[in-house]
């Protein structure tokens, strides 16, 4: 699960809205193993396109190296999709290169709709997994959760060509 304060929810998404029709992009640092997003960093897409975004690879260059300098890792990779849902595409998948990161995706095709979701991608692999909104970045209690689309209590698979697969593990106190 991302859990992720709702100002930088605001942030991303006021970026994405920014730039439409482009898709915009940007990442969210935070202390190294922590998984805790903490850092709005927005992009500019290179590419300049409705349909793919592209990191400026000097901008790139300068943001990784700033996380490197601060003790900061990529804990969120986003980017918008201005004609289509929140979902990575196959481009998004084959260029998804930092496994241990979130890619959150925000759709701007309705206006008045906040569209987010959240996945992993690793080896071509992409499994949904849900948004928790927090009010703080010391507040447990979540504002909302966004639905990921998925039972919780189930993890989705899949690999392009292939259908989704859901594997129900249930958990006894014993």
């Amino acid at each position: 699960m991302l859990s992720i304060d709702r100002s930088i929810i605001d942030a991303i998404v006021a970026h994405a809205r920014r730039d439409h029709p482009d898709e915009a992009c940007g990442v969210v640092a935070g202390p190294v193993g922590s998984d805790t997003p903490t850092r709005h960093i927005p992009m500019d897409n290179a590419a300049r396109s409705m349909t793919f975004y592209e990191f400026d690879s000097m901008e790139q260059l300068r943001v990784w190296r700033e996380m490197d300098e601060r003790d900061e890792e990529p804990v969120v990779i986003y980017h918008s999709h201005t004609a289509t849902e929140a979902y990575p595409s196959r481009t998004d998948v084959s260029f998804a290169g930092e496994p241990g990161a979130h890619y959150l995706l925000v759709s701007t095709r309705d206006t008045d709709a906040e569209e987010i979701r959240s996945f992993r991608i690793v080896d071509g692999v992409v499994t949904e997994e849900p948004v928790r909104i927090v009010d703080g970045l010391v507040t447990e209690e979540p504002v909302r959760v966004v639905d990921a689309a998925v039972d919780p209590h189930a993890v989705q698979s899949y690999k392009f060509g292939q259908s989704p697969t859901a594997v129900d593990y249930e958990c006894s106190g014993s």
